[in-house]
């Protein structure tokens, strides 16, 4: 939109700008209060991000239930709705205010005020909304709570406590430096490094309520006996993955040392702590799981959908002549059986595609999956979560996830998702669709994450080179085998196309 009034900062102006881009994703037509909200708090280094973290609701959770948010309409213009939040800020700032700027964080103040169902639903997030009104406004009220020490008053265990928290401190910090580095450099995973980037954040704002000057006085790194004390193993690292791994279990030992003793100092600290040791958790599967996930998936390309009633010929014959042709995942996906009749139809798959050597998942059905021997299932966004899915089916099973949009991309990596499909791409001939995110959502989904990621939706010979174009690596098809004279050669056409890709991004070096 237009440039903003000069006592806008340019931090709210880029937010403004790329509120249209969470309008489109979310295909609203009409514009709302939540589009600002979104686009003020995606980057995960400005102050809006910082202080719903800080403040108890961690940006991530917003953008993950982005269309889940309960929000005010709004009839007219872009520019008129900013205008209007922009005059609501301006009569929050102190008339005896220094500096009146229209902050990114005084107009997200100014935002929720005039947005009263909003505020209520991220109240009912976590969201410390009155704490947060009196940082940005601070003579709106009284300033949070104080980091003077509530419970030490000997000053020896006053010392000895500080310098547990200190070191703990220290520890934890540099283990979360190396884990951002390996989901930013090693995996190249936005969605990861986005996650490891907001807790060392937060972890720093966490730690401003500890007393500074205490801690620093009480450190001693000469006289600390445990730096002259090591083990064989500590020296040794095999590859960049034991490295991460250990240094997520570091960091989650210091933070729970540090949750202990700070409950000295400041009761509000420890729970502040735990909650992001619980993420770390989180973050922890995620990382592991999706390398895992990229290890035996790394090889799949052609994922075949399969649905008796739309073959063309026979179902077994069918599924033999597209694994014949090169197909390296076949789901099976009916939704009209009873219980009994798709049972058997999965086990006859099951045998297929272990004859193959190929993998072979079921569409919805966890239960099925199991009593079938799948290696794993296929979850819808309205299906049973990952983790649900993961109780009946283990730790070995393959979870995909269908995605539409960034924030439910973002979400299913942290649920632990193996795979993600991606689309719909293009109109179908054997599934109706309500919309089509299309091609700039696959470019999109490609850059946030490495996990494997099939495009479905459409897809064919005739448009599998432009989803090549955009950085799609695999697909999964359903109508161009399923309802081919030929499915093996089918098959296998798209298959040397997508080789193709590969050997091209091998002799290019990308």
């Amino acid at each position: 939109m237009n440039p903003l009034p000069d006592d806008c900062s340019p931090a709210l102006q880029r937010a403004v700008d790329a509120a249209e881009r969470w309008r489109t994703q979310l295909t609203d037509h009409a514009w709302d209060r939540r589009h600002l909200l979104l686009a003020l708090l995606e980057d995960d280094e400005a102050r809006p991000a910082l202080l719903f973290a800080r403040f108890g609701l961690p940006a991530t959770v917003v953008l993950a239930q982005a269309t889940r948010l309960r929000h005010e309409p709004f009839s007219g213009t872009l520019e008129a709705l900013v205008q209007e939040v922009i005059r609501s800020t301006r009569e929050a700032i102190s008339p005896l205010a220094v500096d009146r700027t229209v902050t990114s964080e005084r107009f997200l103040v100014g935002l929720l005020r005039s947005a009263p169902q909003l505020t209520e639903q991220l109240g009912g997030l976590g969201l410390q909304w009155p704490q947060l009104v009196r940082q940005v406004f601070p003579d709106d009220g009284p300033q949070l709570e104080t980091s003077t020490p509530v419970a030490l008053t000997d000053p020896t265990e006053t010392h000895e406590a500080a310098r547990i928290l200190d070191a703990s401190a220290n520890r934890a910090r540099e283990a979360l430096r190396v884990i951002d580095d390996f989901c930013r450099f090693v995996l190249d995973d936005a969605v990861l490094t986005r996650e490891a980037k907001s807790l060392r954040h937060e972890l720093n704002d966490a730690l401003q309520l500890l007393p500074a000057p205490v801690l620093l006085a009480s450190r001693d790194t000469l006289g600390d006996v445990g730096t002259r004390i090591s083990t064989a193993t500590e020296k040794q690292r095999h590859h960049p993955r034991e490295v991460v791994r250990i240094n997520l279990k570091r960091f989650q030992e210091a933070m729970r040392s540090l949750e202990e003793f700070g409950k000295l100092f400041q009761p509000t600290f420890a729970e502040r702590l735990e909650q992001l040791r619980y993420r770390s958790y989180t973050l922890e599967r995620a990382i592991l799981r999706g390398s895992t996930a990229r290890d035996r998936l790394s090889q799949a390309r052609l994922y075949a959908l399969v649905t008796g009633s739309q073959c063309e010929a026979a179902l077994d014959w069918t599924v033999r002549e597209m694994l014949a042709g090169g197909v390296d995942i076949v789901q099976l996906r009916e939704k009209h059986l009873s219980d009994r009749e798709l049972l058997q139809r999965a086990r006859l798959v099951r045998r297929l595609t272990r004859e193959a050597q190929a993998l072979f998942l079921v569409n919805d059905r966890p239960d099925m999956a199991r009593l079938s021997e799948a290696d794993g299932v296929h979850l819808g966004q309205d299906d049973l979560p990952v983790a649900d899915a993961r109780k009946i089916l283990g730790a070995e099973a393959i979870i995909g996830v269908s995605t539409h949009r960034i924030e439910q991309i973002r979400q299913a990596v942290l649920d632990g998702a193996d795979y993600l499909g991606i689309g719909p791409m293009f109109p179908s001939q054997t599934k109706a669709f309500d919309a089509f995110p299309g091609l700039d959502f696959a470019r999109a989904a490609v850059r946030e994450t490495p996990l494997p990621l099939f495009a479905i939706g459409g897809i064919d010979g005739s448009n599998v080179a432009r989803l090549l174009e955009v950085g799609v690596r695999r697909i999964a098809v359903s109508a161009a085998l399923c309802r081919a004279s030929d499915p093996r050669a089918a098959a296998s056409a798209l298959r040397e196309q997508l080789l193709a890709a590969d050997q091209r991004n091998r002799t290019q070096g990308t």
